[in-house]
């Protein structure tokens, strides 16, 4: 008989050697930098996660953004930013390329530096230094002078909320020229300096007014307003006059403040809650809703607690239909249980990569009824799923789970002893395997991927990452693709996965064909 050391199979012979070795221990291939790059800007929130400290993440995001060519930077500071939804990271990669590429800053700046929040981040992670300079310069200096102009004295007023720095603290940085008297007003107005009330916007000089008990209510942003002493049917105002995202942010202020001891005050935020249009323009991640009901006050009426369960299911109506048969691993192991934007002192969320996973796992049930769920820890867990229950009780199954150690390599296993078919085998995972470890040269994960595909010649692997880290179990190829994140844009992927699209990287590529 052949020497079978000698003469493996293709599962075997054949496989690639790994090259590093990931957070947990277990052998895996790196990624690319523009690979790393694109994954840490669609989950990384610069914050510690299970394997990693936020200082860890900062270093590494600094290492790939300066490896890449700063076209892809700036390509993918967009991408984070419109399609992402993502906050820090794009404002890093400005900040990285206000060093590297003045040209591509400036292109880019106006569509990733789109509000004072990512105003404000930019302008603090610059002067940090950790991007290799303390002062703003004379471009950034003059980007920020154009922001201010770009905008109407309402809405610098809307955007001076927030703090380090301050609106006011870069006001003072950058010195803004104002074009009319109106405006130089609003500045003196916004930096503590003598202003005439007369110039002032009419929302400004009317919440001004108002503080002193002299006028009505002003329909402005609701922070300014909450520290006000507010009778309940100035609440109800509020809570009437929100925006969609802040009234699902503090349902639980507007419950303790009576908003909801009035029926038709209920029934109308309800409604407005559970609005297919003012959910999509929200632009909600399913998982923040998921927290926000999480979280719910247990006075809070059960017409809230429904909306927010009905705009859960809109929020991931994207999920597509996939031909063929589908099977869906959901890594519920140890490493799960870590919040899925990370550790943030004061504010961590309360949803971890478990609950991102299992809810991305019950959408995709709830619009592909014939596909097959499978959770997995260390080994593979049974579990019975109704496909037309709705996704936040089908993903409740899913994490009451026993969890366990990580082996990425248990679904497949499990696929290939029962010689089972599939077109599409999506994971949901940190992909952070270690059980299987040191079952021959590569990871078991590709071995039984390679034997899953001599079965199916046409099946696509996908894998979904939920945390920022370099490293994963199978590398990409023309039939395994990895895609980062936990906002819908995922939902785009299996869309375009579906659509047979054979993109040797797809992520990378998506972000490539960002216009700047």
């Amino acid at each position: 008989m052949a020497n079978k050391n000698l003469f493996q199979t293709l599962f075997g012979a054949r496989q690639p050697v790994p090259d590093t070795r990931n957070e947990s221990g277990g052998p895996a291939w790196s990624l690319s930098n523009e690979q790393a790059l694109a994954l840490f800007a669609a989950t990384g929130c610069l914050e510690q996660t299970f394997y990693a400290t936020g200082k860890e993440q900062l270093e590494a995001v600094l290492a790939l953004a300066n490896a890449c060519e700063p076209r892809f930077v700036a390509q993918t500071a967009v991408f984070a930013r419109e399609q992402g939804c993502m906050k820090d990271l794009p404002a890093l990669l400005c900040a990285v390329l206000a060093v590297r590429d003045g040209a591509l800053l400036a292109s880019v700046f106006p569509r990733v530096i789109d509000s004072g929040k990512m105003l404000r981040n930019f302008v603090q992670i610059v002067r940090s230094g950790q991007v290799g300079r303390k002062s703003l310069g004379t471009l950034p200096r003059r980007l920020v002078r154009d922001w201010f102009a770009a905008r109407s004295e309402q809405q610098l007023f809307d955007a001076s909320i927030g703090a380090s720095p301050s609106l006011a603290d870069i006001v003072k940085m950058v010195h803004p020229k104002p074009a009319t008297p109106a405006r130089g007003n609003l500045y003196a107005y916004l930096i503590g300096k003598p202003f005439d009330a007369s110039l002032l916007p009419a929302e400004v000089q009317q919440f001004e007014l108002f503080k002193l008990g002299v006028a009505a209510l002003p329909d402005i942003s609701f922070q300014f307003l909450s520290a006000l002493p507010l009778d309940e049917a100035q609440w109800r105002t509020i809570a009437q006059r929100a925006s969609w995202t802040t009234l699902r942010l503090n349902l639980n202020t507007f419950q303790r403040h009576g908003v909801f001891a009035c029926a038709e005050t209920t029934a109308l935020l309800a409604a407005r809650l559970g609005d297919a249009e003012q959910v999509r323009r929200a632009k909600a991640f399913p998982y923040q809703i998921m927290t926000t009901l999480f979280h719910l006050d247990a006075e809070i009426p059960a017409g809230i607690r429904q909306a927010l369960t009905t705009a859960l299911d809109l929020s991931t109506a994207n999920v597509p239909t996939l031909p063929g048969r589908t099977v869906v691993a959901v890594d519920i192991s140890g490493s799960m249980q870590s919040p899925v934007t990370g550790h943030r002192k004061g504010s961590t969320t309360a949803a971890t990569c478990l609950d991102t996973a299992a809810l991305f796992a019950a959408a995709i049930l709830r619009q592909n009824p014939g596909a097959t769920v499978i959770p997995f820890h260390d080994r593979v867990c049974d579990v019975v799923l109704d496909a037309s229950a709705p996704v936040l009780t089908t993903s409740a199954q899913l994490r009451a789970l026993p969890s366990g150690g990580t082996n990425c390599s248990a679904v497949l296993a499990l696929l290939n002893q029962r010689r089972e078919s599939a077109d599409t085998v999506i994971y949901l995972s940190d992909n952070q395997s270690w059980v299987d470890a040191g079952q021959g040269t590569g990871t078991a994960m590709l071995a039984e991927w390679r034997r899953f595909k001599h079965r199916n010649r046409a099946a696509r692997l996908v894998c979904i990452d939920l945390q920022p880290y370099r490293t994963v179990q199978a590398p990409v190829a023309d039939d395994v693709v990895h895609v980062g994140g936990f906002s819908d844009q995922v939902f785009e992927v299996l869309r375009t996965v579906a659509e047979r699209d054979r993109s040797p990287d797809l992520w990378v590529d998506r972000i490539r064909k960002v216009a700047i």
